[in-house]
């Protein structure tokens, strides 16, 4: 499976920005689609996820401003960011596990840079 991230780039605070992520190959399902980030010197975290059975979940610091939806068919997902702040600033990386195989599968995409400045 490879999943490939896009949509990241150099914004104001406040402005707005879509991250989108298509996985390929042989995709399982079902399976769960998420986004998660890396700033320097910091340790990634979970971001948002969202199952294909629509069970989604969200980082407390991004509740109220990031939304996370899916399009199950094609294998997306995408993460509609608005008033994003400076502590938003970080390597966005998308990743795909499988939840009903054992052992559970996890794949990672490249990152994306989301840059917020002040």
């Amino acid at each position: 499976v490879q999943l490939q991230a896009s949509g990241g780039g150099s914004v104001q605070a406040g402005e707005s920005l879509r991250l989108s992520c298509a996985a390929s190959g042989s995709v399982v399902s079902p399976n769960g689609m998420g986004w998660y980030r890396q700033a320097p010197g910091k340790e990634r975290e979970k971001v948002a996820t969202r199952t294909t059975g629509g069970i989604t979940s969200y980082a407390d610091s991004v509740k109220g401003r990031f939304t996370v939806s899916r399009d199950n068919a094609k294998n997306m997902i995408f993460l509609q960011m608005n008033n994003l702040k400076p502590e938003d600033t970080a390597t966005y990386f998308c990743r795909l596990w499988t939840i009903e195989t054992l052992p559970q599968q996890s794949y990672w995409g490249q990152g994306t840079l989301v840059t917020v400045s002040s």
